[in-house]
């Protein structure tokens, strides 16, 4: 393992406390029931004429589920951060049984990934795994933090994507227990002392640290063999843009 030259970006490190308000919105709803929370936007899906569903991964309520009215109106202000990879500031109504979404503030959309076709697919892979690993109303700060720090270094030339993907894999399984944080399991591989040593980096290294470092295409092959068969293992679920980037 070597040092390479990925970048840490900590903006997702913010923590937004709930904000309270005393007036009513032109819809009547109590503003003392909105929240703001920071988080990024995993799906979104149809509802009725105009409207939306999206889940959104946050730092302060974890993955919660909110309804956007109007969004796909071509003249309504929520038709592009209702999108897959908005990340920014939403605020929203909290209702008895739903959250509605009354304001957004971007701070990134992403727009080079979605641009660029492979990396499209990577991207909404690393959002479809997040929406697997997490649960609605959960502490997902972490998880939060790295899907951000993992879209980013796909956008990062000298990183190779498919190392970014293993890494990621490996990390998102880690924090949502879907696989276990030693590797004893591999000892009759006769694994390369430099891929154990990745493995076991990846698993204990804060979100910051984790693209900082390239491998040999040996230790890589390896490195990509035991995530592969921890995915595959411990993770029952088929995902979509996976299949479509191993075609």
């Amino acid at each position: 393992m070597r040092s390479g030259t990925g970048r840490s970006y900590t903006r997702a490190a913010r923590l937004l406390r709930p904000s309270v308000q005393r007036r009513r919105d032109r819809m009547g709803n109590n503003m003392q029931d909105r929240i703001k929370v920071l988080g990024i936007v995993l799906k979104a899906e149809p509802i009725g004429e105009y409207d939306r569903r999206v889940v959104i991964l946050t730092r302060e309520k974890g993955k919660i589920s909110a309804f956007a009215r109007g969004a796909r109106k071509p003249t309504s202000a929520f038709l592009a951060p209702t999108s897959p990879f908005t990340f920014g500031t939403f605020e929203l109504y909290a209702g008895r049984n739903s959250y509605s979404v009354c304001d957004i503030s971007a701070d990134c959309y992403f727009e080079e990934l979605r641009q660029d076709f492979e990396g499209a697919y990577y991207g909404m892979y690393f959002l479809e795994l997040a929406d697997y690993c997490t649960r609605e109303n959960n502490d997902e700060r972490e998880v939060l933090k790295l899907l951000y720090q993992s879209l980013r270094a796909l956008l990062v030339p000298s990183l190779p994507r498919k190392l970014v993907r293993y890494i990621y894999e490996l990390k998102a399984m880690t924090y949502s227990g879907e696989c276990p944080q030693t590797f004893e399991q591999f000892s009759d591989w006769n694994l390369n002392p430099s891929t154990e040593y990745a493995l076991q980096y990846v698993v204990a290294a804060s979100v910051e640290k984790l693209y900082t470092f390239l491998l040999t295409e040996e230790v890589f092959a390896e490195f990509a063999r035991v995530v592969t068969w921890l995915r595959k293992h411990y993770v029952e679920h088929r995902f979509k843009s996976l299949e479509i980037l191993e075609t």
